[in-house]
């Protein structure tokens, strides 16, 4: 994780600090005069060595923009949004309630619908309720996200009306992206849940249990489950990242 994080800060320095250009002129315009980029760059530290400072002491030598930037994040200051004028915190603690409201239902509805196919999936395997429910999944995943968006706004929201189809002002306008968001994953999580559950189905412990005269059901949703869900939690705990990054997609296409 430490390698990985001072990566990402190095990346992120040289990106908006490097090949992002004069924050001085980005925000005071072209035309501004040099004097004014000096000022600027004098406040906000710009005007600081990119990386070392001088060797005279340890203080000018950690003196820098790379360091002050390294320094400022581990106390949480983000420094200034160029777009928006004001701390980068105000502007993600703006954005995080409506991208949680969006990816959280996601989530969670989606992982319980998954879960319950995979169920059924594995306890009907071969037969003619699996068979239907992996050429589900398999469609289901074959239809890229993007087409999902366009047909669930052209159908339930420009032809039949039951949803809005732009903005963020109540649960109605919710409503359409999370299904959207859902029925776009459902395919890939269904066909891996169900491997996990098959993964469990043939151990010994699960023989024991049906020897004991115990139901098909009883041990599937008694047993399986449980031991199953290690690589479910696992799995979905990757999502984890995303329901604060929010869906870019979904978002953009719905206003929010």
């Amino acid at each position: 994780m430490v390698p990985t994080t001072l990566g990402i800060v190095i990346l992120s320095f040289v990106l908006f600090n490097v090949i992002g250009g004069s924050p001085a002129a980005a925000i005071l315009g072209k035309n501004a005069s040099a004097e004014a980029i000096r000022a600027f760059d004098a406040l906000h530290g710009y005007d600081k060595p990119l990386v070392f400072g001088p060797l005279s002491s340890a203080s000018a030598f950690f003196d820098s923009q790379f360091f002050n930037f390294a320094v400022n994040i581990l106390k949480g200051d983000f420094g200034v949004s160029v777009e928006y004028n004001e701390p980068v915190v105000d502007v993600l603690k703006r954005g995080v309630g409506p991208s949680l409201s969006l990816t959280l239902p996601i989530l969670l509805v989606g992982t319980a619908i998954a879960l319950v196919f995979a169920l059924v999936s594995a306890m009907c395997r071969g037969g003619i309720v699996d068979r239907v429910l992996l050429v589900f999944s398999t469609v289901m995943m074959s239809v890229n996200y993007v087409v999902w968006v366009l047909l669930g706004q052209f159908l339930f929201s420009y032809k039949l009306g039951w949803f809005p189809v732009w903005g963020y002002e109540g649960l109605m306008y919710l409503a359409l992206p999370v299904a959207i968001g859902i029925v776009s994953s459902l395919g890939a999580d269904v066909r891996f849940f169900r491997t996990a559950v098959l993964d469990e189905i043939y151990k010994p412990y699960v023989l024991t249990a049906r020897a004991k005269g115990l139901s098909r059901a009883a041990v599937l949703f008694r047993h399986v489950l449980g031991n199953s869900l290690i690589a479910v939690v696992t799995y979905v705990s990757l999502s984890i990242p995303y329901l604060f990054t929010g869906s870019l997609l979904l978002e953009s296409f719905f206003g929010i």
